[in-house]
């Protein structure tokens, strides 16, 4: 039931939605008085439309603009004090797993990763919030005074949130979504190898303007294809028009790696019978038209054959023929018709007797035909009719038993992926699957479509990346895709979006998460449907796998402001009973392993690394793979410590800077390690 509006109408909107039918172009989205945006007319654009002729104006060009691009430009670029925290209690298989799952805004963890995972990612696949009217979008809103933005980039205000609904009333608008989709992307384009690929799914409102977004930030000749997944719902029902389709966007990071940048993968829906299934391509070499004229080649003897004996009489064509042909560069229906040639192709002509025997031509035999591939078959029968190469691949020509001329291309990894991606799972399956495993989740996208999508864009090894985790399909589908032997490793992201006991689904998925002690938030549901569909996976596979080298587990981190405490103070302002809180310039409520992992942020250093706890001299230190990296936060560091672990020559060594026993250690660290490892590089935070 709707209720009364209480005030008097808007007459300026209700002008602009007059005009929005008559002229729906002018119609635009601008910043008002008050900031917000709102519907509203371009000027320029309707001055336009009502003049005949052309209207002076701003300079035109080709791109894609809204109210707030500017601030989302600024929002990319803008850095952060955050860090990643471990939390070894919410992990599955802290110590041994290549997988990681951050909690927190996706923003700030694809700029804390930009340094480590530079260039690093073979795929990324995410499905952003469809901007529907209802679904949450990510408040970056930069243009904020210094206090503020330290604020902010610290977390020093404790609810930290940085959600802002997208209302019913702000949804119908495209500007919101765009700023919060855009520097998410401009982002994550940096992780990408140069083989890389990403996949973004999306509905139809946004589709138009994300390719457009795409297009300008990874040049839109690195455009590689426009999937629609035929979502296969209910069609049963009566309907003016029933949307049973979503569309996915795809992206090479650089289109010269195009050719090993998606994998040979056959589409499933591809006919049993399809040669594809066989490994090889075997087709004729007849191409009747003007762009490949026919001309002579001659089968030498020894030309292979399909058939061990075989016979076909010479064609006697005059010279007319011949002179029409070339002239024409074609074999119509009425030549055939004129010289009795077979009506399907009429090619190719024989102009010699064709004699096989023991799989062999026994003499010279001239043929009439038009190829698209003749550079290849004169290479061929150059080659002693043994086999070539074709881009890589063997290559063989035979006549077949109707005396034909036919390739053979051996592929024993065939290429067939089509735009239209069907039979690979549904929404409405996922869902009931996923109730069964005991999670709850309202839209979670099929595992089979992920596996497909994974299958394409990370063939082998490599590292995905999804970071609108949502239900944490992805981690499944990387986990299954795995049973092949392969070790691709993810990481996921997801914001700890709170659920909403009024929706059925996120009541049941909320009323878990009270039973099991823990926020009851998006995020959580997401970690357990990864432990419980590693636990599946292992069932499902038992001797059939050796699951010591599935990796089904996890390492939990978590977005939080630094671990170093900041000082706000000018230095005329500092009194001096606070110089000694600023020696320890690391928060309280940090730990050495959260120390441990800023230091790996810092350096670049890869966060799934195995590391191992060692004690040296009663002091703690941490290795990360091996010698790789040894930190040692502790306090009262001396000479001797230092030696000790001088002596494993680690590759890098991180301090507590305040953590040495004296001023002359601190200054004699360096000389040690000089001499008793001088390839280590060492730093202190």
């Amino acid at each position: 039931m709707e209720k009364l509006k209480l005030h008097s109408p808007d007459l300026t909107q209700v002008n602009i939605e007059k005009l929005a039918q008559l002229f729906p172009n002018c119609v635009t989205e601008a910043r008002n008085v008050e900031g917000r945006v709102s519907r509203s007319i371009d000027f320029d654009v309707l001055r336009q439309v009502l003049s005949g002729s052309i209207v002076e104006g701003n300079q035109e060009r080709y791109q894609i603009n809204w109210p707030g691009k500017r601030e989302a430009l600024l929002t990319a670029n803008a850095p952060i004090a955050k860090t990643l925290r471990p939390c070894r209690e919410e992990s599955l298989d802290f110590d041994t797993t290549q997988n990681l799952f951050i909690e927190g805004d996706n923003l700030d963890a694809l700029k804390l990763l930009q340094e480590t995972y530079l260039n690093k990612v073979k795929m990324i696949y995410i499905d952003p919030p469809y901007n529907t009217g209802s679904d949450f979008i990510y408040d970056d809103d930069f243009a904020e005074d210094g206090s503020e933005y330290l604020e902010r980039s610290n977390q020093l205000d404790a609810t930290g949130n940085r959600m802002l609904a997208n209302t019913e009333a702000n949804g119908r608008f495209h500007s919101d979504w765009l700023s919060m989709i855009y520097p998410r992307i401009k982002l994550a384009r940096n992780l990408l190898k140069d083989d890389g690929v990403i996949f973004i799914s999306i509905g139809d409102k946004e589709v138009s303007n994300l390719k457009k977004i795409c297009d300008e930030i990874f040049g839109d000749k690195n455009f590689c294809a426009q999937f629609v997944w035929n979502t296969e719902g209910n069609t049963d029902n009566q309907y003016e028009i029933k949307v049973n389709h979503e569309y996915i966007l795809a992206y090479y990071k650089n289109i010269e790696f195009s050719s090993v940048a998606i994998g040979r993968v056959i589409d499933p829906n591809t006919r049993e019978d399809s040669n594809l299934w066989k490994g090889y391509a075997d087709n004729n070499i007849n191409k009747n038209s003007p762009e490949n004229p026919p001309s002579i080649v001659e089968l030498p003897a020894g030309f292979p054959s399909s058939e061990r004996n075989l016979f076909y009489s010479a064609k006697q064509l005059d010279k007319s023929f011949f002179e029409t042909t070339e002239k024409d560069k074609f074999i119509s229906d009425s030549i055939k018709e004129k010289y009795g040639l077979e009506s399907k192709s009429g090619l190719p002509v024989k102009l010699d007797d064709m004699e096989v025997e023991e799989y062999r031509l026994t003499k010279p035999c001239r043929i009439f035909v038009g190829m698209a591939n003749k550079n290849k078959l004169l290479e061929f029968i150059s080659n002693g009719c043994n086999e070539i190469l074709d881009e890589g691949m063997p290559l063989n020509f035979y006549i077949n038993a109707n005396a034909a001329v036919r390739y053979r291309k051996k592929n024993d990894s065939p290429r067939n992926i089509l735009s239209v991606l069907r039979n690979l799972g549904t929404t409405e399956k996922t869902k009931n699957y996923l109730r069964r495993m005991g999670i709850y989740y309202d839209y979670p996208k099929p595992v089979g479509l992920i596996e497909y999508l994974i299958k394409i864009g990370c063939e082998s090894d490599g590292l995905i990346v999804d970071f609108f985790a949502g239900s944490a399909t992805t981690a499944e589908a990387v986990m299954s895709c795995n049973k092949d032997g392969k070790q691709r490793r993810y990481i996921l992201v997801q914001v700890s979006e709170t659920l909403d006991p009024s929706k059925k689904e996120q009541k049941a998925a909320y009323d878990f998460c009270l039973s099991q002690s823990v926020p009851p938030n998006l995020a959580e549901i997401s970690k357990e449907r990864i432990r419980r569909a590693g636990k599946q996976l292992q069932s499902d596979q038992a001797g059939e796998l050796d699951f010591n080298q599935l990796d089904v587990g996890f390492r939990a981190l978590k977005v939080d402001g630094s671990n170093m405490a900041e000082v706000f103070y000018k230095p005329d302002e500092v009194k001096q009973n606070q110089l000694f809180e600023q020696v320890n310039n690391i928060r309280e409520d940090r730990t050495s392993e959260d120390l441990l992992f800023q230091v790996l942020l810092d350096w670049g250093v890869d966060l799934a690394l195995p590391i191992a706890k060692e004690t040296i001299d009663g002091k703690t230190v941490y290795f990360v793979d091996g010698d790789a990296l040894a930190a040692c936060f502790e306090e009262g560091v001396s000479e001797e410590f230092v030696k000790l672990l001088a002596k494993r020559e680690p590759l890098r060594v991180v301090f507590r800077d305040a953590g040495f026993a004296s001023d002359s250690v601190k200054i004699n660290v360096e000389q040690i390690f000089k001499l008793m490892s001088p390839a280590t590089d060492i730093k202190t935070i």
